[in-house]
């Protein structure tokens, strides 16, 4: 799979994925605990992935 591919799926499926970091997010802090810090890593996964933004980012670009 390409990266053009990738970028591709990813936007196709988007929500899908912010729903994969939530999951993972809430596994994590059952787990472990610490809610903010894990939150917080969530929200700048979800950036990065170019979830959770109006605008169409670019996965990986700076805003």
């Amino acid at each position: 799979m390409g990266l053009e591919n990738f970028k591709d799926k990813l936007s196709e499926h988007g929500d899908k994925v912010e729903q994969g970091v939530d999951s993972a997010a809430e596994k994590a802090k059952e787990k472990f605990g610490h809610e903010d810090k894990i939150d917080q890593a969530a929200d700048k996964g979800k950036e990065f992935l170019g979830g959770g933004q109006d605008d169409q980012q670019e996965p990986g670009q700076q805003q």
